[in-house]
């Protein structure tokens, strides 16, 4: 029986392949030519499903497919999901479940890329976060993702482990508890009026068809033991976003802060920096946000 390395088409598997990220993560592997299996919560054509809390599923899954190269996207994702238990077993349990499934197999991925979040940065007082920004979470979202992080590192010398660190990203598709589908939508139901948190909040926006591309090229580099920013390196604020789609739509929105949506704790300013992922993977084909908010406006 030929070894996984044997194979002419590599198998890729992707964890969380029905979310948002997942879609595009899918279409940037077929694209490239890997036979793309996913593992979900539901079961569908090439996709196998298993809750990554269940350490026996995700084992007997992995044993099955036995991939070629990993990208884990399987997250509690939202910032504001109001039960902490399950966002610490799904983020930091459930990725362990996984890598000790993968650490099992006879022959190992050739590379393992884990989706972490720019949010391990919190409240920093450097202006552009690099790798080496000293991280301080300041939600439960965060502390999971740099838990996860360091949970990881147990299994770097058995697994080659990419940690990427996406900064917020978005684009058609995304769900609109998110903020710019939020914003976004309201502009195509023409609506005169929205109610928004901290307005002042500025973030690394990116396109999610560039995280795609930046994941599947990261995992071909092999940046195996590296932490890496996946950013445009360019922060815009919430008005920001807001004025360039009332530029689209042709008319100026009556923006109201509601205290309800003002998260404690928020991080004020996400700016990354991408010279690592640039070194590491070549040319980065970053999509301007105005283009991505086209995109969604259009779609």
């Amino acid at each position: 029986m030929a070894s996984p390395s044997d194979r002419r088409q590599p198998v890729a598997l992707i964890t969380g392949i029905h979310g948002f990220t997942g879609q595009y993560v899918h279409a940037e592997l077929m694209e490239a030519g890997y036979d793309v299996v996913g593992l979900s919560h539901e079961a569908g054509p090439g996709v196998h499903a298993a809750n990554l809390c269940d350490r026996d599923a995700v084992a007997a899954v992995v044993k099955q497919v036995q991939p070629d190269v990993v990208i884990h996207l399987a997250a509690i994702a939202f910032v504001a999901h109001g039960d902490a238990d399950a966002i610490y077993r799904t983020n930091v349990s459930g990725t362990r479940n996984l890598l000790e499934a993968l650490a099992a197999l006879s022959h190992a991925p050739r590379a393992v890329l884990l989706a972490s979040s720019a949010n391990v940065y919190g409240n920093s007082d450097e202006e552009i976060l690099t790798e080496e920004t000293v991280v301080a979470p300041a939600n439960d979202y965060a502390v999971s993702k740099l838990a996860m992080e360091y949970m990881a590192r147990l299994w770097m010398d058995r697994l080659p482990i990419v940690l990427a660190r996406p900064f917020n990203y978005t684009g058609v598709g995304q769900s609109e508890k998110f903020l710019l589908p939020k914003i976004v939508n309201h502009f195509r139901r023409q609506e005169r009026h929205i109610e928004l948190g901290n307005i002042e909040v500025a973030r690394d926006f990116q396109d999610v068809r560039f995280v795609a591309n930046a994941y599947r090229r990261l995992i071909e580099a092999q940046a195996v033991g590296e932490v890496v920013n996946i950013c445009s390196g360019v922060a815009h604020s919430l008005m920001d976003v807001v004025r360039m789609l009332e530029g689209f739509a042709g008319y100026r929105i009556n923006v109201r802060v509601n205290p309800a949506f003002v998260r404690a704790n928020d991080v004020m300013k996400l700016q990354g920096s991408n010279q690592k992922l640039e070194k590491l993977i070549g040319a980065l084909d970053i999509i301007p946000l105005k283009q991505t908010l086209d995109w969604m406006y259009n779609a």
